[in-house]
């Protein structure tokens, strides 16, 4: 069975907490337990706030263009980019949404190194091995809406590879890689919701083949030589 459970009482995030500590005091943590935690206070934590005067669109897109390594599409005043991470996402991952007036948060400049601080933190504190997963809400080609994905990842698989299993009818699965990351993060997103002002969410349950050393960008972000989109 698969639980979710939602971390309440988080206090406003500021440049310098630390989210294990805030965590551990607020949840009663057990081994392999997944930690889920939204990028907007790990961003927070780590200073990576923008300052925005008003609604100057000019400096939005400047900020955006900043924070891309390369430019896909334009559309009004949206812009399909690349990060540094390897994300292709709309702006750049700048997000104004859950923000102070005038300001913007931008992604952490390393997510998985994020989540492996936020895993060390919540052993040392709380003694227990956990895997932590950083989420942002990622739009996705060809289809409407957004949904949480794993941006960051540490102690939890990113991908679990099935290749060369069997499937129920005995066939042999060719290529079929689940992102487990992603599917974590959406899971927990249905716990802490959009606008209710929870951060960070448990699943509990999860199957203890998974719990290893890994990686978002160099497991999920597709490399080049591989896409054939763009």
């Amino acid at each position: 069975m698969i639980e979710i459970v939602a971390v309440g009482g988080m206090p406003e995030i500021r440049p310098g907490d630390e989210i294990a500590a805030l965590v551990c005091e607020r949840a009663d943590l057990r081994h392999h337990d997944v930690v889920v935690v939204t990028q907007k206070i790990v961003s927070k934590a780590e200073g990576r706030v923008e300052e925005l005067t008003g609604d100057d669109e000019d400096a939005r897109r400047e900020l955006v263009e900043r924070e891309s390594v390369r430019v896909l599409r334009r559309r009004d005043e949206l812009i399909i980019s690349e990060t540094r991470h390897g994300f292709v996402c709309a702006n750049a991952g700048v997000d104004l949404s859950n923000m102070p007036p005038g300001q913007a948060a931008v992604l952490p400049l390393d997510p998985d190194r994020s989540a492996r601080r936020i895993r060390d933190g919540i052993r040392a504190r709380g003694g227990v091995d956990t895997g932590v997963i950083v989420s942002d809400s990622f739009g996705r080609a060809w289809r409407r809406g957004v949904t949480d994905v794993a941006i960051g990842c540490a102690g939890i698989a990113a991908i679990v590879d099935l290749r060369g299993t069997r499937d129920a009818g005995g066939r042999v699965l060719e290529a079929t890689e689940v992102a487990i990351a992603d599917q974590l993060a959406g899971a927990a997103e249905l716990a802490m919701g959009k606008a209710g002002g929870v951060p960070v969410a448990i699943v509990r349950g999860v199957d203890d083949g998974w719990f290893r050393e890994s990686s978002v960008r160099a497991e999920i972000v597709r490399p080049p030589a591989e896409d054939l989109f763009r």
